[in-house]
């Protein structure tokens, strides 16, 4: 079946009270993603026709987020909170009756995968009714079980409350996430009741009314493993955040990347590293760092939004926020921190100093503590420092202001002028000595000290 034919229904109104947070549930970070973006990833990589994010009122983040995603994604507002079947159904007024496929999922499912949403929108389309993603566990406790047939179709799901003994040693449990043919879909909509216990309307009656219509149901089935993992709780995210972290260092490690310290090296999702690139302990990479050939990061360095050309050095104790580009061979030392800077090859800014709002040219020198003054309370303004370039220690560039090429700026300068090429610029004051100023100094003081006393 072709994505032409699919619809795929995000199930993200969910408050997440167990969160204890002011914020959505599934706004919640994992490797540098909301869980939601996490969901929207697998959907999208099967190239769905639609995709549907239900969320509360109030979710006017969750909804912007998901529109960002594409125009194919849409939302609509499940105005009370009465279950994921009433939360399906809010949906409903977006989908077609043609024939295909609905999958339905949960938010907050960051682990679902574009593979097991094929295997069940398959399964779907060549005859099953509706589909269910089951897993194993040894300990199913409190999960709903699902109840197969002798021939391995699925004929009911039942809540562990409801389950007898027998059904309470089943080890296939409900992961929540479902295939279903979209022309059905409707009607068996129509057919869900308040459960008699919460008044709510749950997803779960789909199979058995599908049953009572003559209709066949279908399970896939995973391993527990963190496939079908969810985020209710504080220690779920920290749980789903510890998988992802493994995952990604392994990745990184077979791809030719030298971690020192693999657990204390965090990435995110979207980190793209080269090979030979050695990253020492205590690093932090957070969304959209691009990193070449032979980089070396080194230790306690934070990153966000930056690409790093071939044969670069960063760090220690280096902060780069987004906007800096590094090229090859350049070197950002230790407590640099740069934002919106274009550090060009083989430029040296080795530490101690601000780059924010500016380009750094290739080959240039950056004394210890020089500052970027971008800043004047209101705009930001550009400094550009041109090719060759050196900057003594100390130095304060006011800008708007340029260093043209091979200029130097002496140690302690405050410059707020343009600098032109090969020029030099001193602009601290006059040094001045009094011989003997000391001595005469400290007797007056102390002849003082002692009428005192």
């Amino acid at each position: 079946m072709s994505g032409s034919d699919t619809t795929v229904i995000v199930l993200a109104a969910g408050k997440g009270t167990r969160m204890k947070s002011a914020m959505p549930k599934v706004m919640h970070e994992v490797a540098g993603r909301p869980l939601l973006g996490h969901v929207l990833t697998a959907a999208k990589a099967i190239s769905p026709s639609q995709i549907i994010t239900v969320v509360a009122p109030d979710m006017d983040d969750v909804s912007a987020y998901a529109k960002s995603w594409g125009d194919e994604v849409q939302t609509c507002i499940q105005h009370v909170a009465n279950g994921t079947g009433d939360a399906t159904r809010s949906a409903l007024s977006l989908v077609p009756s043609d024939p295909g496929v609905a999958l339905v999922v949960f938010g907050d499912a960051a682990f679902l995968e574009a593979d097991t949403l094929i295997e069940m929108r398959e399964k779907c389309a060549n005859g099953s009714a509706v589909v269910v993603l089951g897993f194993d566990t040894d300990d199913p406790t409190n999960y709903g079980r699902l109840v197969r047939s002798s021939d391995g179709t699925l004929e009911r799901i039942v809540e562990e409350k409801a389950a007898t003994d027998a059904e309470k040693k089943i080890t296939l449990c409900n992961s929540g996430v479902m295939a279903i043919a979209r022309e059905l879909l409707h009607e068996m909509i129509a057919d869900l009741q308040p459960n008699p216990a919460s008044g709510e309307i749950y997803l779960t009656d789909l199979p058995q009314i599908a049953q009572d219509r003559g209709l066949t149901c279908a399970t896939t089935a995973l391993d527990i493993g963190d496939t079908v993992i969810g985020v209710d709780s504080r220690g779920d995210l920290s749980t789903a955040e510890s998988i992802f972290q493994k995952r990604l260092r392994e990745k990184f490690l077979a791809s030719g990347v030298t971690l020192h310290d693999p657990e204390s090296v965090y990435f995110c999702i979207d980190t793209q590293i080269g090979r030979d690139v050695i990253i020492e302990p205590n690093v932090v990479f957070r969304p959209n760092v691009q990193i070449g050939d032979n980089v070396t990061v080194k230790g306690f360095s934070h990153l966000e939004g930056v690409r790093i050309e071939d044969g670069a050095a960063v760090g220690p104790f280096a902060r780069l926020r987004p906007g800096t580009m590094v090229g090859a061979g350049a070197k950002i030392g230790n407590f640099v921190e740069t934002k919106k800077a274009n550090i060009e090859s083989g430029a040296k800014i080795s530490h101690l100093t601000y780059i924010g709002d500016a380009r750094v040219g290739a080959e240039a020198n950056i004394g210890a503590g020089t500052i970027t003054c971008n800043y004047d309370g209101f705009n930001k303004h550009f400094t550009d420092i041109g090719a060759g370039a050196f900057v003594g220690s100390n130095s304060s560039l006011v800008a708007p202001v340029k260093i043209g090429d091979g200029a130097y700026v002496g140690s302690g300068s405050v410059v707020t002028k343009d600098v032109t090429q090969d020029a030099l610029v001193v602009t601290r004051a006059k040094q001045l000595e009094k011989s003997g100023w000391g001595a005469t100094f400290r007797a007056k003081h102390q002849k003082s000290n002692e009428k005192k006393d």
